[in-house]
């Protein structure tokens, strides 16, 4: 080989080098440079809120640099916070913690949403936690069975608080409905907190709500809990029965909440924050945070999380069929 030809190919290698960024320049392996914002589409104070707020402290530490949370406080069951992440810069600047609606449940609802909740690029399921059967204080009726009986009774007579149409929970009293051939009169709320206030003062007779938040006041004795919607009884109310073990079997009902990136994001960098969101979720000081909020944190691989959102909605979907509801 010439002395001349060597040396052009010698020059060409060193300049391909040359154009390959090095870690320093790549914008994944030095994600972030600057602040991360985290949108719950929640109020302030919420279990979401609290979630997001946990993480984004852990995320800031481990970056060294801010994450901050911001609350769109749950307008249209989400969407309106959803479709503006969606409408987002797809390079990790910008994510969404919420529960299933904007994920999963939202689009069996609604007819038109501005957004494509198959598009989201799912980063991790992050934690999950069961719904609870909450009556007055004074409800004559301490476990499911009496509960269901007395709705036998008296068709019509028990109001459910309902804290948004298209919510887990009032979609979990549509099931309970259903499935224990029951007729109860649904009050409409403008969020929880309303409705939390109206069953604490007796306005109402029952509703669901999260073991997160129900728990406290189960404790306080301003309302009872006497059903548990997961699998297993829960080690926090080892006497309150599951309602699929009180006469409905196959009853389900949990929340969750899921971290997400506007489509588009590249899978590399969903990548690089799965293993860092992870990483924080599982952290025995996170984890067990978490539990103390009665939430069992997963931190699960992205394929995971796929697959579990695509079961819940499949799951939901079948409860929004039956229950013949669809909001514009």
């Amino acid at each position: 080989m010439a002395v001349g030809t060597k040396t052009l190919l010698i020059a060409a290698a060193l300049f391909a080098l040359s154009i390959v960024p090095s870690a320093a320049e790549d914008p994944i392996s030095n994600f972030p440079t600057r602040t991360v914002k985290i949108v719950v589409p929640n109020p302030p104070g919420s279990g979401t809120d609290l979630l997001a707020r946990l993480l984004a402290d852990q995320l800031s530490k481990r970056w060294s640099k801010a994450v901050i949370v911001e609350n769109e406080s749950g307008v249209a069951s989400g969407n309106v916070a959803a479709a503006d992440v969606a409408r987002s810069s797809p390079d990790g600047y910008t994510l969404m913690l919420c529960p299933p609606g904007p994920i999963s449940t939202n689009g069996l609802l609604y007819k038109n949403l501005n957004y494509d909740p198959q598009k989201w690029v799912v980063i991790s399921h992050l934690a999950t936690v069961p719904y609870v059967l909450d009556v007055r204080k004074n409800f004559p009726a301490s476990t499911v069975q009496e509960f269901i009986a007395r709705a036998k009774a008296k068709p019509n007579s028990i109001t459910f608080a309902s804290a948004g149409a298209a919510g887990s929970g009032t979609l979990t009293e549509d099931n309970l409905a259903k499935m224990a051939g029951i007729q109860l009169v649904t009050v409409p709320y403008r969020g929880l907190g309303p409705a939390q206030n109206d069953l604490i003062a007796g306005q109402v007779d029952m509703m669901f709500d999260t073991l997160t938040t129900s728990l406290p006041m189960h404790r306080a004795g301003i309302v009872k809990i006497i059903g548990v919607g997961s699998e297993h009884r829960v080690s926090a109310l080892p006497d309150v029965e599951t309602i699929a073990e009180a006469g409905l079997p196959g009853f389900k009902s949990l929340t969750w909440f899921g971290l997400v990136a506007p489509p588009g994001t590249p899978e590399a960098l969903a990548d690089r924050l799965n293993k860092d969101v992870v990483a924080v979720i599982k952290s025995p000081q996170i984890s067990d945070k978490l539990r103390t909020m009665q939430l069992e944190p997963i931190g699960s691989t992205r394929r995971e999380a796929e697959q579990f959102f695509a079961k819940e909605a499949q799951y939901w979907g079948r409860i929004v069929k039956d229950a013949n509801v669809t909001l514009q």
